[in-house]
């Protein structure tokens, strides 16, 4: 099955995932002008009223990117959307998407048949992301466009399945967008996820380690002083299970070899006065366990061009073996 349109005219085969804190219009139109879609929640603007301000922002900018550079247009964006029944904001959100027509929304922690239908309505391809093939049956079968395997080793919230099994099983049915997360953060990687049968690579620690990125110094330098060594796999902090910083937790006064385990329906992400999740992400630094291909900071467009040569070489690599 071919990909749809808006996946088409990408410079390199890359979803650069939606990092609650970090990303914000500044990282994503720096990586849709690289070439890659550009991701953000639309929980990252806060108070909810600021994103018809980013939404606008990022639609001007690459509406004059493209104006600017007619063989070259920037690559669309995406913005995730929480369907978690307590994301008290999605009603609202998903009117000012509409508003946009974002042209790619991932949902995420639940599949909804009214969002989906909300999507299409305005022309819109909705990727959601999934932890096992249970749950992408699921989401296929309330309307989603595409899958994203959420593989052992992703930052953030992560299955601990191989993306080997989890691509296999996919794709024994399934035969539509397909974009493997995990751990993936250097050119013959994203060549290796299309050799297991996705159609493209979905980043997310290596974009945090840009100039672009909303994340504390500290944050960027942590990420590129360590390797999967220093990650650890707990549901402590927001009631799912995700992969860390090591190093963040020491910082505050926990021990990242003895977490306890938290209770699953503690998770919430109500915006209100009693929302603590972003707090969790903001000292507690999600992060996946590929980062040790990351090795300093560098701009979005850097980063993505350092992409794009591993990839080309991997490729050259691979048909001399033939």
């Amino acid at each position: 099955m071919a990909l749809p349109p808006v996946f088409q005219k990408l410079r390199l085969p890359v979803i650069a995932s939606p990092m609650f804190i970090i990303s914000t219009p500044r990282l994503v139109i720096a990586q849709c002008t690289a070439g890659v879609v550009g991701s953000m929640p639309a929980l990252n603007a806060r108070p909810a009223s600021q994103l018809d301000e980013w939404l606008a922002e990022i639609t001007e900018a690459l509406a004059a990117w493209d104006q600017a550079h007619p063989d070259q247009p920037a690559a669309p964006f995406a913005i995730n959307q929480i369907v978690h029944k307590s994301n008290d904001r999605l009603e609202h959100d998903m009117q000012v998407c509409a508003k946009y027509k974002v042209p790619i929304v991932i949902t995420s922690l639940g599949a909804r048949e009214d969002v989906n239908q909300g999507v299409h309505a305005w022309g819109g391809v909705v990727m959601h992301d999934v932890i096992n093939n249970v749950f992408a049956h699921k989401a296929i079968d309330k309307g989603a466009d595409g899958l994203i395997p959420v593989a052992a080793g992703a930052g953030g919230h992560a299955s601990v399945k191989s993306p080997f099994a989890m691509v296999q099983e996919i794709r024994q049915w399934f035969d539509g967008p397909l974009a493997l997360s995990g751990a993936i953060a250097s050119g013959g990687a994203i060549l290796a996820a299309q050799a297991m049968g996705a159609d493209l690579a979905y980043i997310g620690s290596a974009f945090i380690a840009t100039h672009e990125a909303r994340a504390v110094e500290g944050y960027k330098q942590m990420i590129v002083d360590s390797d999967s060594d220093g990650i650890v796999y707990s549901n402590f902090y927001t009631g799912i299970h995700g992969n860390y910083l090591k190093g963040s937790i020491r910082n505050a006064g926990m021990d990242p070899d003895h977490l306890p385990e938290s209770d699953p329906s503690k998770m919430n992400f109500a915006t209100g006065e009693g929302s603590n999740s972003a707090k969790a992400w903001r000292d507690i630094w999600g992060c996946g366990q590929g980062i040790g291909a990351i090795t300093e900071v560098v701009g979005a467009g850097e980063l993505v061009e350092r992409l794009r040569r591993e990839y080309q070489a991997a490729r050259k690599r691979l048909l001399a073996l033939a």
